[in-house]
């Protein structure tokens, strides 16, 4: 692959929220947005993680859904039907 044309991404959160569970983990949904030279897109994250020892934050496992309407809708539909 020629290195000019390397596709180099810069993420960048808009927002996001956490909620602790258990003992030391948290579950964080955030709209993030991927830039690069062609465009930029966002899409939405729910990643999973936990606490360390001295108080910050290690990411274990993370999902990423398109900011699309009808894809949100699907997913909220069911996780509330579980």
């Amino acid at each position: 692959m020629d290195e000019d044309k390397e596709a180099r991404v810069r993420f960048e959160t808009l927002s996001a929220e956490k909620i602790p569970f258990g003992k030391n983990n948290f579950l964080e949904v955030a709209r993030k947005k991927a830039i690069t030279e062609e465009g930029n897109a966002e899409f939405i994250s729910v990643s999973r993680g936990y606490f360390l020892p001295d108080g910050s934050e290690k990411y274990k496992k993370s999902i990423t859904i398109p900011d699309d309407p009808s894809i949100k809708a699907f997913v909220t539909e069911k996780i509330n039907k579980l």
